[in-house]
């Protein structure tokens, strides 16, 4: 079984930086999508960064581009999310997710693996 396990988040203020990880503490996967949602209080989990498993190939939602970055370290089983510039929009209870193929999905039900979440806070 995959076990996915978030830490990292925390209370940060705007403009600052905060680096995510989660690792794999189950079965090794192979040819996987792994992938970064977040879910704020009263919202829908939305898509925030997908990377397959190679790590030559990786993509963002339009909110995050050119400040989030998304990166895989398969020695160690364990997926990244450098973020950086950060707003209080930003904040919200990370999630990593994996798909045991690739995809090219940014909808949640397209994920089989989830981790319980970390929370990321951001003040003004």
């Amino acid at each position: 079984q995959v076990q996915l396990v978030e830490s990292g988040g925390g209370l940060v203020q705007a403009g600052g930086s905060l680096r995510l990880s989660c690792a794999n503490s189950g079965r090794t996967l192979s040819s996987h999508t792994m992938a970064w949602f977040r879910q704020a209080p009263g919202k829908e989990r939305e898509f925030v960064a997908r990377i397959f498993w190679s790590g030559d190939w990786a993509d963002y939602a339009d909110s995050v581009k050119g400040r989030f970055t998304i990166a895989i370290d398969n020695a160690k089983k364990t997926l990244y999310l450098q973020m950086n510039s950060l707003k209080p929009e930003d904040s919200a209870l990370y999630y990593c997710a994996a798909n045991p193929a690739f995809t090219s999905s940014t909808m949640v039900a397209e994920y089989k693996y989830w981790g319980q979440g970390t929370q990321v806070t951001v003040s003004s």
